[in-house]
C-alpha cells in the first residue's frame, strides 16, 4: 500500500514517524512513511537513517501492515516491538474521538494476536499545544547560529589523564537507568564516536554521547542523539548546560546541520533546551490500553 498524503498530512500534529521517531520537518513526506512499509516486509531489516542502527543489527519493532486503517482524518499504524514479552503499539494519526476508541481496540486485538503483553495508544499534539504533555520534540539548527566553545571542565574523555579516564566506569554504573551502562559497553567494543564528559575533583560527574553524525533521510547531516546526564551530587552547578553547550559545538564545528531531540516535559534536559533557543515541533504521549 501507500499513503494518501492528502488523508495524512492534515492529521499530522507532529514529525514523528512509526519505529523512526522524530524526522525534520523538511524531509517529512508519504515517502518516509512508504519506507517503514518497505521495512516491514524484509525480515527485521533497518533503513539506512534509523537511529537506531547503531545499536543492533536488526531493528526490533516493525509495522503492522495488513492492519493499518487510513482514511480521511484519521490514518492507524500498529507497530510490534519484539523486544520482551512484546509491545502492541497504535500511533494515532487524527483528532476525533472516535479514533481514540478505534486506536484502542485495534491495540486491543492486536496484542490478543500477537501474544504481546503491552498495548499503547501513541498520540500527538502541535507545538502551539496550552497541555504539551508527554515527550517536547526540539530542533537545534546549526545553520542559524554560532555554537561557541564553552569555558569549564568538559573534554572528550580520552583526552583526560588515565586516572579521571577510569573514573568514567563507576559513573556509568550509577547512571545506568539513563542509559550510561549500556553507552559504557559499547565504547569498550570500540563501536560509538567520542563521548563529552564533565569532571570535578578528578572523576568523571557528567557526560553527553556518543557523538556522531549520520545522513537524514534526503542526505542531510544530522546530530544523532545522545545519552546525557549529570551525577545527582553534581546537579545545579552548571555542568549540564556545559555539557549541553560542549556538545552543541561538537556537533556544529563538525559539519551537522541540526539535531531532533526528545525531551520529557517537567523533566531536567527539557527547560535546559528551551532556555537555550531550541525550537519546539511537538509532542508525543502515550496511554497503555
Amino acid at each position: 500500500m501507500r499513503f494518501r498524503w492528502d488523508w495524512l498530512r492534515s492529521v499530522l500534529l507532529a514529525p514523528y514517524v512509526p519505529t523512526i521517531g522524530p524526522v525534520h520537518p523538511s524531509v517529512l513526506t508519504e515517502d518516509l512513511f512508504t519506507d517503514t512499509l518497505i521495512a516491514a516486509s524484509t525480515e527485521r531489516r533497518f533503513l539506512r537513517y534509523d537511529k537506531d542502527i547503531r545499536w543492533s543489527h536488526s531493528k526490533d519493532e516493525t509495522v503492522l501492515v495488513p492492519d493499518i486503517a487510513h482514511r480521511p482524518g484519521e490514518t492507524l499504524i500498529p507497530t510490534l516491538s519484539r523486544r520482551g514479552a512484546g509491545m502492541v503499539k497504535v500511533h494515532l494519526y487524527g483528532t476525533e474521538p472516535a479514533s481514540v476508541l478505534a486506536a484502542t481496540e485495534l491495540a486491543h486485538k492486536l496484542a490478543a494476536e500477537h501474544g504481546a503483553a503491552t498495548a499503547r495508544i501513541v498520540r500527538f499534539l502541535g507545538p502551539e499545544a496550552a497541555d504539551g504533555r508527554g515527550t517536547r520534540i526540539q530542533l537545534q539548527d546549526f545553520t542559524t547560529a554560532l555554537c561557541p566553545a564553552p569555558d569549564g571542565p568538559v573534554r572528550v574523555l580520552h583526552e583526560w589523564p588515565a586516572g579521571v579516564r577510569d573514573t568514567f566506569a563507576g559513573f556509568a554504573e550509577r547512571m545506568a537507568a539513563d542509559g550510561f551502562a549500556f553507552l559504557h559497553q559499547q565504547m569498550q567494543a570500540g563501536t560509538v564516536g567520542p563521548v563529552l564528559t564533565a569532571v570535578m575533583k578528578g572523576r568523571v560527574a557528567g557526560a553527553i554521547g556518543p557523538m556522531e553524525i549520520r545522513p537524514d533521510a534526503i542526505g542531510v547531516p544530522q546530530l544523532m542523539p545522545q545519552y546525557f546526564g549529570v551525577l545527582p551530587e553534581h546537579r545545579g552547578k552548571g555542568l549540564g548546560r556545559l555539557l549541553w553547550r560542549a556538545a552543541m559545538h561538537w556537533g556544529q564545528t563538525n559539519g551537522a546541520a541540526y539535531q531532533l531531540l526528545q525531551t520529557e516535559v517537567g523533566g531536567a534536559s527539557d527547560p535546559l533546551c528551551r532556555s537555550e533557543g531550541l525550537t519546539s515541533l511537538g509532542f508525543t504521549y502515550w496511554q497503555a490500553v
